[in-house]
């Protein structure tokens, strides 16, 4: 259910918000640990609240239980209501050449949570899209499950890799927060992280390295034939 709602709202509001130009190597989640205080760098889906920033604390997640080892004073949580969710928008046309040999990759990493044995729980939805604005490819980080925590309330790592799609041309990044207990919505999130990885290039001298191997072979190949026929 969680699933399809994002991936929809992936499909028909995409338009919305404003597109950052992507880059290699980098965390290209704007505010992706929540350290602004608040959810800046996020949308908010139309009607539906956006999440919040809350600080590590009594009332959430405590600094000594699970979660980042690096963590700030802030993580994600959702609002009071069944769900809460936001999304960003990256431009990838300027890695367009990259994208077109199909071996750019991707890391998408965070930590996800929730309260002791309740349900409700975030994930991460990554939606890569073509210029049509159609979905081609996706990728989805979470939920962290009550029975993953061990029914204590905190975060746990989690990471995916795999390659951009061939005719990607935007990349959707959609965080949501479902309540299924009680009346707050518990489903945490922090340090989220999206970096695109391009292939190593060889350098020259690896190519001339490779033309000596493969030069070498092709002589002794032909000598062992020369003595096969001597024989």
């Amino acid at each position: 259910m969680q699933k399809s709602f994002i991936a929809l709202a992936s499909l028909l509001l995409c338009s919305l918000g404003a597109q950052a130009a992507a880059s290699l190597g980098n965390n290209l989640i704007a505010n992706g640990n929540a350290e602004a205080g608040s959810a800046s760098g996020w949308t908010a889906f139309e009607g539906t609240d956006l999440f919040q920033a809350v600080k590590y604390g009594n009332n959430w997640v405590k600094p000594n239980e699970p979660g980042p080892l690096n963590r700030g004073s802030y993580l994600f949580a959702g609002q009071s209501s069944p769900f809460s969710a936001g999304f960003q928008l990256l431009d990838i046309g300027n890695l367009a050449a990259q994208v077109g040999t199909g071996k750019l990759s991707f890391d998408l990493s965070g930590y996800l949570g929730g309260w002791t044995n309740q349900g409700d729980n975030a994930q991460l939805y990554v939606s890569f899209m073509d210029a049509a604005k159609t979905e081609i490819g996706s990728a989805t980080l979470g939920p962290v499950t009550p029975a993953d925590r061990g029914n204590q309330t905190g975060l746990l790592f989690r990471e995916v890799s795999g390659y951009v799609p061939t005719g990607t041309t935007q990349i959707q990044l959609s965080l949501s927060m479902e309540r299924l207990n009680s009346s707050d919505n518990d489903g945490y999130a922090d340090n989220l992280a999206f970096v695109l990885h391009a292939a190593a290039v060889p350098e020259p001298q690896s190519y001339a390295l490779m033309a000596l191997g493969l030069g070498a072979l092709g002589l002794v190949a032909r000598r062992r034939k020369q003595l096969q026929q001597q024989g």
